[in-house]
């Protein structure tokens, strides 16, 4: 690990903006969409967060929570590179958590918007990884998690640059929106800026928001407690900083702290865009979504789209993981079908995603919610009416949302998955026991011929998430049963009992997951090897002549003609005699 003690706090903080300039866009590129109770058809609260990151290995994070002695000391590691930072003290009691979420159904995931390079607190003591973490330690609710997450940062200092919070539990969902407030020392060398400024607004029943890497939250109500909360200095800061000038009552959160550019509304709100027409049906609140194309393109910033609106209809489970599928499918932005996506109409650019002509002209990729650098992904799923102990689910999943599956895990279980557990693999060995490496090999293959190889992929996705969707209800009664008669949800025997057979169930159906994508895997290989197509019986059996050493030939799909024909511009047509 690298020492810092060599550079003094504004050295450090030119560094930490230059790093943060350069990777803001790809490294901390996550999506989060937030579902309300009321904007659901079950009833459940539901967060979806992909952990886009080109250096994040997928693994279920998992800690045990438990009584502590005081005098208990943490240390504090910066989630992100792994730096120590500093120790803080325990808390008495602690809660078990499974990725980004608790076993009280607590779920806190986030996407990071960087924000005002100047109000990076390099001399702060907790990141913002380590706030998610700890507060899902910390607390059971929404509300409790906001309070424990401004006192962490007021005690400790904050070290990240700007981010966006989903945070919410059974009942109600919010965004808190924080930025640190830069480094000013006073003659005994402390930071008298120490914390951060921020707001949280809660979504109201029935409406959906989220975020993708670009502060959201603009104006806000400064007297209505029960749905906005806020630092006590978030604009008198502003206004000290030289930020704002104007009345409190107009005061923008996101124009103060931080401005949207060009390349933070086509890279970042082009996906809050998107999910939105895609769960609002086309319509932006009371607006119809091409309204709002100039702005998810960069060339209107005033045009700003709302913080949240009503879906078309009630929303699924798979309605919302679906949406983090997106490629930009039928829109102005979709770019599967330019000649950038090849032959097989692949909805990727590999990075960078901005570049220059040869004649010097400035061009910028599209960047879906779909992406190929993501860590994990996951749908928190907050389920009120059953007892905390059955209650939380975590869809998880590892690499591109658009070929992976969702399995679920419940959120009290006592342990991840052997397939999803830290520690099985890593971004620099190979495990095959892993889901993360087992996707990966899915996905790369797909990247290569993807109009033919995606629907499989997709196919065997849906099968295994609407099979998990229909067995979960048998799970949960199940659950209850057990609850009940081993003597309820106040007898912590019962509900250890309860964790054990949930997850005994995650486990098992997380292992069926896997070995039915591995079979998926090598049945790829097999029929798509050589650019060829093996012909198939109705039952999916390959096409044979005589034995398996003998396949029909197969098919030879080629290119496509706009393809072809762009690339014929850079060949020597044939002589008009030619065979081939």
């Amino acid at each position: 690990m690298k020492s810092y003690k060599h550079f003094s706090a504004q050295g450090i903080a030119l560094l930490l903006a230059i790093v943060f300039t350069f990777f803001s866009a790809d490294s901390n590129a996550c999506t989060n969409i937030i579902v309300t109770k009321g904007a659901s058809a079950d009833g459940s609260v539901m967060v979806t967060y992909a952990a886009d990151s080109h250096v994040t290995y997928g693994e279920l994070y998992n800690h045990k929570g438990g009584r502590w002695p005081k005098g208990t000391m943490i240390q504090v590691y910066e989630w992100d590179s792994g730096r120590y930072l500093m120790d803080i003290p325990q808390i008495a009691q602690t809660y078990s958590t499974l990725g980004n979420m608790n076993e009280h159904q607590l779920i806190i995931t986030e996407t990071t918007f960087g924000g005002r390079n100047e109000l990076i607190d390099t001399t702060g003591g907790i990141d913002y990884g380590s706030l998610i973490y700890l507060t899902l330690q910390r607390a059971k609710t929404a509300r409790e998690a906001i309070k424990v997450i401004a006192e962490m940062m007021d005690s400790y200092g904050y070290c990240s640059s700007g981010e966006s919070f989903s945070i919410a539990d059974k009942n109600e969902a919010w965004i808190m929106e924080i930025v640190g407030k830069g480094v000013k020392l006073d003659k005994n060398g402390k930071n008298q800026n120490k914390g951060a400024v921020w707001v949280a607004v809660r979504i109201p029943d029935g409406y959906i928001s989220g975020h993708a890497n670009c502060s959201r939250i603009d104006t806000f109500p400064l007297n209505d407690p029960e749905n906005c909360i806020y630092s006590k200095d978030v604009i008198k800061f502003a206004r000290q900083s030289g930020f704002y000038e104007g009345p409190d009552e107009k005061f923008s959160f996101c124009d103060a702290y931080a401005p949207a550019s060009f390349g933070t509304l086509r890279g970042c709100e082009t996906r809050v865009w998107s999910f939105f027409n895609i769960l609002g049906g086309g319509m932006i609140g009371d607006k119809p979504a091409s309204d709002y194309v100039d702005y998810a393109a960069g060339t209107n910033p005033a045009n700003k789209m709302p913080l949240y609106i009503k879906p078309a209809r009630p929303l699924t489970v798979k309605d919302v993981a679906d949406a983090m599928r997106d490629h930009f499918e039928n829109t102005p932005f979709d770019f599967s079908h330019d000649l950038g996506a090849g032959p097989y109409e692949v909805p990727y650019r590999w990075r960078p995603m901005s570049f220059k002509s040869s004649e010097g002209k400035s061009y910028t990729f599209e960047r879906s919610i779909a992406t190929q650098q993501t860590g994990f992904w996951l749908l928190g799923q907050a389920r009120g009416w059953l007892p905390d102990v059955v209650g939380g689910i975590i869809w998880f999943g590892v690499d591109d949302t658009a070929t992976s599956s969702l399995t679920p895990v419940y959120s009290s279980g006592l342990e991840a998955p052997t397939c999803f557990k830290v520690g099985n693999g890593s971004m620099v060995r190979y495990s095959d026991s892993s889901a993360f490496w087992l996707f990966n090999r899915i996905a790369q293959f797909a990247y290569s011929r993807y109009n033919l190889v995606a629907p499989e992929v997709r196919k065997a996705i849906d099968e295994h998430e609407n099979g998990a969707l229909k067995i979960i209800p048998e799970i949960d009664s199940n659950a209850e049963r057990i609850l009940r008669e081993s003597g309820g949800a106040n007898d912590k025997a019962a509900v250890d009992k309860v964790k054990a057979y949930l997850t005994e169930w995650s486990n098992k159906f997380a292992d069926r997951m896997f070995k039915k994508f591995k079979k998926l895997d090598e049945y790829l290989l097999v029929k798509y090897i050589d650019g060829n197509v093996k012909k198939q019986n109705a039952d999916g059996s390959f096409k044979t002549i005589y034995n398996e050493n003998n396949p029909v030939f197969p098919d030879q799909p080629g290119y496509s003609q706009k393809w072809l024909d762009a690339i014929s511009k850079e060949m020597t047509p044939d002589p008009a005699d030619a065979t081939h």
